[in-house]
């Protein structure tokens, strides 16, 4: 499939067949059952299957489709060992690759944005893409300045197919939920949907790239390409090399994994703080590892890519998000209630027991207890297990709490990031970056203590 399938009926006519497909493969798993093969190795084979079929369509599709299949990659982590293997192999390839589009197709695009001589623009100009994403591809070439760019080039009618992906999708969100067990799978396809438009506004993603460009420019840990030029559906940016997130994940050192880890983690919480944006689409295809000092072989920098979606906090992240977890480190029950009724997490109309409450969080908030936390699968599988299961009193009072709309972006965000370490199995001190960036983890006497001892 070389072209983004743009007719609704074409679409919807694939996205229908998942859940037909679905059925189709638990029947032949009775069938094989009957005939005596096990269930465990019926099971394998079914989860094989379905994450094969689930993950060709998405990839074939682009549009929302991928955009669904990224952002359920990042939560392989929760999947159960046995199953989680098939997936593995099949979500990450949606991070990086896609079919791309015909070299015509690209050719058509540039000249209605950049003009009958748009070739004029570059000194080189690499028809083949280098990467493939949800709503465009990229291209490598080099700028007629002489510096190396990536030209990201929106797909022709990619607002149509994202728009038409994500509401079929919504309609057998129930079917897709034992993907990632845990995990509510219809917000997360409306939260996608919302922020649509702002994806497909170029002009909107050069706006934060620049703002993120200028504030990490003199920073040594993170890189952040420059924007060199912005129109409809084309946007031209620095070229960064640098080996992909995924590939660490896939064969990394154990040196590589916990820079990696810690560099994402200080990138996606500095961020707000520093810039007012928060990146919100933190999957592995989005972030490289590069050489830092070439004196200091075992020194990495993190490369940071795609700022199509962003969520905007003028004040950097909520205070109450700092408050709530320092006072549930402290154990004060009662206060973390307090505030989290306050906030709308829990609303009116329920009554809890704080301390069932606070029992409910800890866990979720172990890495931050410590100087040091390793990410492992093992670890995020046990939490979403915690609050999977319905005989489970996390999950019954998981139930009754809310997310308010104003945090929904924010913990999507912080559960992604809590994905892609865990798949990077970093070692990460996440309490030091938390203290450093969120506001309201540290009291305010305490950093006022602290001035005089760093001046």
């Amino acid at each position: 499939m070389s072209d983004l399938p743009r007719k609704a009926v074409t679409r919807t006519a694939k996205l229908a067949a998942l859940p037909l497909g679905f059925a189709g493969r638990a029947t032949w798993g009775l069938g094989k059952r009957i005939v005596g093969e096990s269930a465990e190795i019926v099971g394998r084979e079914l989860q094989q299957r379905t994450a094969e079929q689930l993950f060709k369509v998405l990839g074939e599709l682009k549009g929302g489709a991928m955009k669904f299949g990224q952002a359920l990659s990042v939560f392989e982590s929760a999947l159960p060992e046995e199953v989680a293997g098939p997936y593995r192999a099949a979500l990450t390839k949606l991070q990086d690759a896609a079919p791309p589009m015909p070299t015509r197709t690209v050719h058509a695009v540039l000249v209605e944005r950049l003009g009958a001589n748009w070739r004029d623009l570059f000194e080189e100009f690499d028809d083949k893409p280098a990467a493939a994403a949800s709503i465009g591809q990229v291209h490598r070439a080099v700028w007629h300045d002489g510096r190396d760019v990536a030209v990201k080039v929106q797909y022709p009618g990619a607002g149509e197919a994202l728009l038409s992906d994500l509401t079929q999708l919504s309609r057998f969100a129930r079917l897709l939920g034992p993907l990632i067990p845990g995990m509510d799978i219809k917000p997360l396809i409306t939260e996608l949907r919302d922020r649509v438009s702002e994806e497909l506004d170029y002009g909107l993603e050069a706006q934060a790239q620049r703002a993120h460009a200028e504030e990490f420019a003199d920073d040594p840990d993170v890189v952040v390409p420059g924007v060199v030029h912005q129109c409809d559906q084309v946007l031209v940016t620095e070229w960064i090399d640098g080996i992909p997130l995924s590939e660490i994940i896939a064969d990394g050192t154990t040196q590589q994994r916990d820079r990696a880890g810690q560099l994402l983690a200080r990138f996606l919480f500095s961020g707000p703080a520093r810039t007012g944006l928060l990146h919100a689409d933190p999957h592995p295809g989005n972030f490289r590892l590069l050489p830092g000092d070439p004196d200091r072989p075992d020194d990495w920098r993190l490369g940071v890519l795609d700022f199509g979606t962003v969520d905007r906090l003028p004040g950097g992240l909520p205070t109450p998000i700092g408050d709530s977890l320092r006072m549930a480190l402290e154990g004060e029950a009662g206060a973390v209630y307090e505030l989290l009724c306050a906030e709308g997490f829990v609303k009116e109309s329920i009554d809890l027991a704080p301390q069932a409450v606070l029992d409910y969080l800890l866990p979720i908030i172990e890495p931050a207890l410590v100087e040091e936390f390793t990410f492992t699968r093992a670890w995020m599988r046990g939490q979403a297990a915690r609050v999977a299961d319905p005989r489970s009193p996390a999950y019954q009072l998981g139930k009754r709490l809310n997310l308010p709309p104003a945090y929904l972006l924010i913990h999507r965000v912080t559960l992604s990031t809590i994905g892609v370490l865990c798949q990077l199995g970093a070692t990460v001190r996440l309490r030091a970056e938390l203290e450093d960036w969120l506001p309201g983890l540290v009291p305010e006497e305490d950093l006022d203590e602290a001035e005089p001892a760093e001046a």
